[in-house]
């Protein structure tokens, strides 16, 4: 049985983790979304993916979100002849947009035909995630020449950053807009833009998903995914054109420096909080699960401080998707998100100071939260049709669970990211006092809510009205 917990898990899916019976277990342990890498596979890999991961939380009794994550644009060296080469400190090495050959320890081509008119003479190139640097020294024609000052392995196709930003490609591919029509088409609950420098950037993946899922009346969430530098200045713009972002802390580190990054990801987490936004942090939380069966204590201090930061969810990337311990590494992740939890200061008045609260339905909120956190409430109840209400109510940090009772299956979805909520499934179009009663069932039939105990609810009259939450009831079980 998974721990309950307020943090949720996004896992990876990928060879390690398709296996139906794999797949359901990782579920029931606490995998909360699943993240289709468009990176890797064609269109029709990621749909039968999707109906995988669909029958898994079937017959695993939940729902999860399922999230697209997309590729963005290919900063990538070329392939090399024999599939990598060594290369040492000092030596000259070129990077050539018009090479068509294989690469060899000298020189090699580009994927990214731009750059040789995006960089200068004194410019830090980092390839391989900044395991490789290169100093360039000239620029002839579509030659890039440079300087290793860190040497190693370089293989086929590794990505390519400029210190301190400053590359052009665009968000969107051409390959993404492909992509985002294949997401709409299997109702991905979520999608992740790959390095985006703007708001631009995440408005136009807006229309692409309206327009691609027009017919379907369907309207997933978009999450930023922060990871070039030139995203830290418009940070706030891109957090408000998104539904949510993803701390990207792999080209992130490489572009901004890595000890630059713990700093951001707080400053991202408490901005995404403050904007009523979701949170995502992600990459190597627990890499060395990778290919060992408990991870390493700095992983599970970092696990726990994003946790403590006030993250939604933690992302697993190769250690689910290609790992030898997909299951253990979520096992292991709920249990740290649930002890970390349990150590939360919770200074709720001090949400409240200096706020103003224009809506009728955010005032409900807050105000269930109040009264449920200074009356020891067992639990909060929201009857919601689009989710907002328990968006609110999960940005703050309350050591009370949340419960939506929603009738949209996609919001039941939507919804598995938000932390400290528990979606359900009820008709909210019933009359109140039946749907009332009914909420009290769907809490005591899972042990939620006994005798005695108080509980708060919220809802909205007349009932099934999206935005309409206006009233607040606190019950106390008979």
């Amino acid at each position: 049985m998974a721990i309950r917990r307020a943090t949720k898990i996004v896992a990876t899916l990928g060879p390690a983790s398709s296996d139906p019976d794999m797949l359901e277990q990782m579920i029931r342990a606490g995998v909360n979304v699943v993240r289709l890498n468009f990176s890797h596979g064609t269109a029709q890999d990621h749909v039968n993916r999707a109906q995988l991961v669909r029958e898994a939380a079937t017959r695993a009794g939940r729902e999860v979100a399922i999230m697209a994550d997309l590729q963005g644009p290919k900063i990538r060296v070329g392939k090399f002849a024999e599939g990598k080469v060594v290369l040492k400190a000092g030596a000259g090495f070129v990077l050539d947009a018009s090479r068509t050959e294989p690469g060899d320890v000298d020189a090699v081509g580009l994927d990214y035909k731009s750059l040789p008119r995006e960089v200068r003479a004194g410019d830090t190139l980092l390839l391989n995630d900044g395991l490789i640097v290169l100093t360039v020294d000239a620029i002839r024609g579509d030659a890039v020449h440079t300087t290793v000052k860190i040497g190693g392995e370089l293989s086929n196709n590794k990505g390519i950053n400029k210190l301190g930003g400053g590359l052009t490609a665009p968000a969107l591919t051409a390959k993404d807009m492909d992509d985002i029509r294949t997401a709409m088409g299997l109702k991905a609950d979520y999608v992740a833009v790959s390095f985006p420098k703007n708001a631009t950037d995440m408005e136009m993946a807006r229309q692409l998903c309206s327009v691609a899922a027009a017919d379907m009346n369907h309207r997933p969430g978009l999450i930023a995914k922060i990871e070039r530098a030139e995203a830290i200045p418009k940070l706030l713009e891109i957090l408000l054109a998104s539904d949510g972002i993803m701390v990207a802390r792999g080209d992130l580190a490489v572009e901004v420096g890595n000890a630059a990054v713990p700093a951001l990801q707080k400053r991202m987490i408490k901005l995404a909080r403050e904007h009523d936004k979701v949170v995502i942090t992600a990459t190597q939380m627990m890499e060395s699960m990778i290919t060992n069966p408990v991870p390493t204590r700095a992983e599970v201090s970092d696990v726990a401080n994003a946790v403590l930061d006030g993250t939604d969810a933690v992302m697993l990337s190769a250690e689910t998707a290609a790992g030898k311990y997909p299951l253990e590494t979520v096992v292991e992740m709920a249990k740290i998100c649930h002890a970390a939890e349990s150590h939360e200061i919770v200074n709720f008045e001090a949400d409240f100071m200096g706020k103003t609260f224009g809506r009728i339905d955010q005032s409900i909120a807050m105000g269930a939260l109040f009264t449920a956190y200074h009356m020891g409430a067992k639990a909060i109840v929201a009857l919601t049709d689009s989710g907002s209400t328990a968006l609110w109510m999960s940005r703050h940090l309350i050591q009370i669970p949340i419960y939506a009772l929603t009738p949209r299956v996609a919001t039941q979805r939507k919804m598995a990211l938000y932390r400290n909520v528990r979606p359900l499934l009820m008709d909210n179009n019933l009359e109140r006092d039946t749907a009332l009663v009914e909420a009290e069932t769907h809490l005591k039939t899972r042990n939620i809510v006994q005798s005695g105990d108080v509980y708060a609810i919220t809802c909205g009259e007349p009932m099934g009205a999206p935005g309409g939450t206006n009233m607040l009831k606190i019950c106390r079980v008979a």
